[in-house]
């Protein structure tokens, strides 16, 4: 198998482009850094399409992997010839390659191994044959009796035999595909309420609208199909697979039915292999599929909601209340600074039952006033409509204060302020009053906050339970991934958790860069990040360019410019006579790379021209 040249058609990508990707990925490259950095290489693939072509290429060199097993096994066997080379090497998928290997992977103990044991795989070659009549047929199994074996007269060396004949059915590849398609094409999903007192399951009703329910296999939307799993999970629903039997035995009858005296036996056959043996495997395998498409279409909605999430503007340097609000336990107040340092804390009871609002006005007044508090942020939780109400009355009553408010989504806020994490963050506070902090910091910078909680855990999609563990948070880390390095970290002021999602770095590297700094006082500038324990050569290849020092030694250091393309940077400056702390000279560089000739600055710069167009695009705005 040529895995570059099936890359490469999929992807519209040249050999060459195909071939340097996967030689950048098994060089331990991380995706973030190829699409960003190595864009001469690649044709200019983006994250997005790169994390695709990853996943491909891993599914790809699984499957090539598993066809060199099974070759390997048939040798080992000595049944390996020319009709099952082509077979495997026609084979797409792993299913098909399981498909053909099927009629020769080592059984367990069935009806058919226990029939052959006893000798009965000749009177089954006889009778599939279907050349012999039925008193033949009687004759030759009379031939099979045998006490001693369990064989007790001519019948049951017959039923032996066909249990040997319906296992061939069952194991042709052939067959299995056409079935599997049909289900797929012409099948239905059936679904039916448990018939139980509705005061035994209490989730009954949740499920009202599949009481009677039949839908197309091939147009069912995924939500349901999720819906229709969690209500036979949760023992509400009973559900099925329907296929018309009369398009199965077309297909079961035209692979194994000859014009003989003895097709009848051999219909009954193929109906006994297609109910016993046939029709649950590939029910479960259509079940699975319908799961893993709808699974992944739910991941994806995952992702999509949660970019926005995180890329929310942040909101910086101003002393913010973070308010969680609730009815009967009180609101708790959080205060921090600019830079989202714990200042204060309080709690409140402006909502029923209690409706203490002038008490709870009088304490946040004053929390206003000590702390010179300019922003609120009011979690969207329980509560919240009636919390939202009493603080705009409250602005109104300060209004020399010139405040604002903002509602924010606390999703995940109660497991941060639980976790591990938090407890490190603020020992001595409350779980309750950390969910106040958090909720704060989220307006002032939600990446740096909505980090330090599980993306699954985030509030940005529905049947988040359901789906894969390990699929959902490596999807989901993925996308905070992708997200943190499009705008870099500033590394004097990034959490372990910021910095654990930046290209190339872990949770321990991240940590020795926080021990580093709290030492060595700021990194002044990205070179410093060298003498990081742990941080050598080729990480530091990787994660410097998402990195940023803030009025560092260098400006280039707070730009998306790779230290390795720091010389071409300033080759190019020279070339037009610019000073990139000029922002109105600089603004002609553009037109001024525009009259050279892209090509010609980019090969008097030595780089490429996609990477002179980053860069230009970087000294246009350095730091911001």
């Amino acid at each position: 198998m040529d895995i570059k040249a099936i890359l490469s058609a999929e992807f519209d990508l040249s050999p060459i482009h195909a071939s340097n990707i996967i030689e950048l990925l098994d060089q331990g490259n991380t995706v973030p850094f190829i699409a960003r950095y190595r864009k001469e290489m690649t044709g200019a693939c983006d994250d997005q399409k790169l994390r695709v072509f990853v996943d491909r290429l891993d599914y790809l060199r699984k499957f090539e992997a598993r066809r060199q097993v099974i070759i390997q096994s048939l040798k080992d066997q000595n049944v390996f010839d020319e009709k099952l080379e082509q077979a495997l090497n026609g084979a797409k998928t792993l299913t098909e390659l399981e498909d053909i290997y099927r009629p020769y992977k080592p059984k367990k103990k069935t009806r058919a191994t226990v029939a052959a044991a006893k000798g009965l795989a000749p009177l089954a070659d006889l009778i599939f044959g279907q050349n012999l009549g039925e008193d033949e047929i009687n004759a030759q199994a009379q031939k099979y009796v045998n006490e001693e074996k369990g064989i007790n007269n001519a019948q049951e060396a017959i039923a032996g035999a066909l249990d040997i004949i319906c296992e061939k059915m069952s194991d042709d590849a052939n067959v299995r595909k056409a079935i599997r398609e049909l289900f797929f094409e012409k099948g239905y999903i059936v679904a039916s309420l448990v018939e139980k007192e509705k005061d035994a399951n209490d989730r009954i009703d949740v499920y009202e609208m599949y009481k009677d329910y039949k839908e197309p296999i091939k147009t069912i939307p995924s939500h349901r199909i999720l819906a229709i799993n969690r209500g036979e999970k949760e023992k509400c629903l009973n559900v099925a697979l329907e296929l018309d039997e009369e398009l199965v035995q077309n297909v079961m009858y035209k692979a194994f039915i000859k014009d003989g005296p003895t097709s009848s036996l051999i219909k009954a056959a193929a109906n006994d292999a297609y109910n016993r043996l046939i029709k649950p495997s590939i029910q479960r395998e259509v079940r699975a599929e319908l799961f893993k498409k709808a699974s992944e279409q739910a991941i994806k909605m995952f992702e999509t909601n949660l970019k926005p999430l995180i890329m929310q503007p942040a909101i910086k340097n101003k002393v913010t209340m973070g308010i969680d609000p609730a009815y009967r336990t009180g609101c708790k107040i959080a205060v921090v600074d600019g830079i989202g340092k714990f200042l204060d804390k309080a709690v409140v009871y402006p909502t029923p039952p209690q409706n203490k609002t002038e008490e709870a006005k009088a304490v946040l007044k004053e929390l206003i006033k000590t702390h010179n508090v300019e922003l609120l942020a009011i979690g969207n939780g329980t509560a919240s409509k009636e919390t939202e109400i009493f603080v705009s009355r409250l602005l109104k009553e300060m209004p020399e204060y010139n405040l604002s408010y903002a509602v924010v989504n606390e999703a995940g806020a109660s497991v941060y302020s639980a976790s591990k994490l938090g407890a490190e963050e603020f020992p001595d506070l409350e779980p309750e009053h950390r969910s106040a902090v958090s909720i704060a910091r989220r307006l002032q910078d939600p990446m740096a906050e909505l980090v330090k909680i599980e993306p699954r855990s985030i509030g940005i999609g529905q049947y988040q339970h359901d789906m894969p563990p390990t699929r959902l948070d490596s999807a989901l880390k993925v996308a905070v991934e992708d997200c943190v390095n499009s705008v870099g970290v500033d590394v004097n002021t990034a959490s372990i958790s910021l910095l654990s999602y930046v290209a190339g770095l872990n949770a321990n590297i991240a940590k020795n860069i926080i021990k580093y700094r709290e030492t060595n006082g700021k990194f002044e500038t990205r070179d410093e990040l060298l003498n990081v324990p742990q941080l050598g050569e080729k990480t530091f290849q990787q994660c410097a360019g998402f990195l940023r020092i803030v009025g560092g030694q260098n400006i280039l250091d707070n730009t998306a410019v790779h230290p390795e393309s720091y010389e071409a940077a300033q080759k190019l400056l020279d070339m037009f006579g610019l000073v990139i702390n000029d922002s109105d000279s600089m603004a002609k560089l553009p037109e001024l790379v525009k009259i050279k000739g892209e090509q010609k600055v980019a090969q008097a710069c030595n780089i490429g021209v996609h990477t002179l167009n980053d860069i230009i695009e970087e000294l246009l705005k350095p730091g911001r």
